[in-house]
C-alpha cells in the first residue's frame, strides 16, 4: 500500500523492492530461483541469528568514511542515537533503493535527534569530488573486509552463484571493489543504538532483497526519545 509523506503518495520500501524482485525475475528467472534456494539454505542454516539483539551493547567502531577521515561510534552517539545500516554496496540495486528511501525520511529522522549512518565493505578510492561528498546528508563509512559487520553477527559468505552473477552478468569484481575483500558481504541490517550505546532495535534478514522500512525505525526513534 502507499504512505501518505509531507501530502505526496509514495510506495513503501517493501512495494519498491517487490517490484525490483519481480523484474529481476522475468528477465532471469533461472537466477532468481537460485537465489531463492540459496536465501532458503542460508535461513536454515540460521545465517544472521547470532546478530546483536535489542538490549545488547552495540559493539564500538573506528571507520573512514568517504574523505578518509576516522569515525567513531562513540563520538557519534555523543550527538544522539544513531540509526546504523548495513548495506551491500553502492552496486546493489535493492541498496540504493533502501537507502533513496532513508533519505526521502531523513529530516523526519534527524528531527527525533538522531543520525543515519550506513556502512558497506566498499573501498573509499576517491572517486567522489568533494562537493558529491558534502551534499551527502547521511555518514557513510568503509568496513572493508567486513569486521565490523562480524562484530555485529552479520558477516556473510558470498555463495559462488552471486559471485558468478556479478562478474558475468554484471562486469562487477568484489575485489576491486572492495579492495581484496571478494567473497564476504554484510547481511542487510539495520539497528538503533541509544546514546548509552544499548541496541534499542534491529532488523536483520539473509535475504538481501527485504529491507526494514524507514517507517518502522522512525517508530521506535519516537519511542526512544
Amino acid at each position: 500500500m502507499d504512505i501518505n509523506y509531507k501530502g505526496i503518495s509514495v510506495k513503501t520500501l517493501r512495494e519498491q523492492t517487490e517490484a525490483k524482485i519481480a523484474d529481476t525475475r522475468s528477465k532471469k528467472p533461472e537466477f532468481m530461483k537460485a537465489v531463492d534456494e540459496l536465501i532458503q539454505k542460508s535461513k536454515e542454516f540460521k545465517d544472521g541469528e547470532k546478530a546483536t539483539k535489542p538490549g545488547e551493547l552495540s559493539p564500538m567502531f573506528t571507520l573512514p568514511n568517504a574523505k578518509g577521515e576516522s569515525i567513531s561510534l562513540k563520538d557519534l552517539l555523543s550527538n544522539g542515537p544513531v540509526v546504523l545500516t548495513f548495506y551491500r554496496g553502492s552496486w546493489c540495486p535493492y541498496c540504493n533503493i533502501q537507502l533513496r528511501a532513508l533519505q526521502e525520511r531523513l529530516e523526519e529522522i534527524h528531527a527525533l535527534g538522531a543520525q543515519l549512518v550506513a556502512i558497506s565493505p566498499e573501498f573509499p578510492d576517491e572517486s567522489m569530488t568533494t562537493s558529491e561528498i558534502n551534499a551527502m546528508d547521511f555518514t557513510v563509512l568503509s568496513d572493508l573486509n567486513a569486521d565490523v559487520a562480524a562484530e555485529f553477527g552479520i558477516a556473510w559468505k558470498v555463495p559462488e552463484v552471486l559471485r558468478e552473477h556479478m562478474r558475468v552478468d554484471r562486469n562487477l569484481d568484489l575485489e576491486v571493489i572492495n579492495n581484496g575483500n571478494g567473497n564476504t558481504l554484510p547481511i542487510p541490517a539495520t539497528f538503533i543504538i541509544k546514546q548509552d550505546g544499548t541496541v534499542s532495535w534491529s532488523y536483520v534478514d539473509v535475504d538481501y532483497r527485504r529491507r526494514s522500512e524507514p517507517s518502522d525505525i522512525i517508530a521506535e526513534l519516537e519511542k526512544v526519545k
